[in-house]
């Protein structure tokens, strides 16, 4: 989604208390700010996953925004998919062993959004990557050392692909290997570059 006329911002938030986004972000050698947001992350009545995802990055990276008049703003949200049912990050350890069992042997679609909003024009652009995914069909025991190994409570599905959380699967497919994570990296370079921001063409 796109609004408004774009105009060049002189700083650049992280919309985001996640530590996995922010590692991300460092990839791409950007000086960033990183603010957490203050919003209601829970679905509405009758939405699907993939539309939970891009709302909450959109909100996120809007109520940021409002605070930071001269910022470019990065939101980002994921939602797992399980047949239609949206699979968030676990209550607890018990929660998270649910949601793994549910999994196992299944089909999930990982739906992460991200969102660049510049506070200084109000311009949203938005895109929305799926990661396509088959869980092995594993006991237990597996599952439990998993979650006593990784603790994996702040990750959608409690997936910590980057990890540990990458041999829960038995296929990933994906054109931006990034979003698995939590923050597509190859759509957000696209955003940027709207906005006139090019990674490998800054120097810090």
């Amino acid at each position: 989604m796109k609004t408004g006329t774009s105009r060049r911002a002189s700083r650049l938030i992280l919309a985001s208390g996640s530590r996995h986004r922010r590692a991300l972000l460092e990839r791409l050698g950007l000086a960033f700010e990183v603010v957490a947001p203050d919003i209601d992350e829970r679905a509405l009545p009758d939405e699907r996953p993939a539309e939970t995802a891009v709302r909450l990055a959109e909100a996120k990276a809007r109520a940021v925004a409002r605070l930071h008049g001269d910022a470019l703003v990065i939101g980002s949200d994921q939602v797992a998919d399980l047949g239609d049912q949206a699979i968030g990050k676990p209550r607890d350890r018990a929660d998270a062993l649910e949601q793994l069992r549910a999994m196992r042997g299944r089909a999930v679609v990982f739906h992460t959004a991200v969102a660049l909003v510049n506070a200084a024009t109000g311009v949203c652009r938005s895109a929305l990557v799926d990661v396509a995914s088959t869980f092995r069909h594993l006991d237990d025991a597996a599952l439990e050392a998993y979650l006593d190994r990784e603790q994996p409570y702040d990750c959608a599905g409690s997936v910590k692909s980057e990890a540990l959380g990458i041999a829960l699967f038995t296929r990933i497919a994906s054109d931006d290997p990034s979003a698995l994570i939590g923050l597509p990296l190859i759509r957000l370079t696209d955003l940027l570059d709207a906005e006139g921001v090019r990674p490998l063409m800054v120097t810090r």
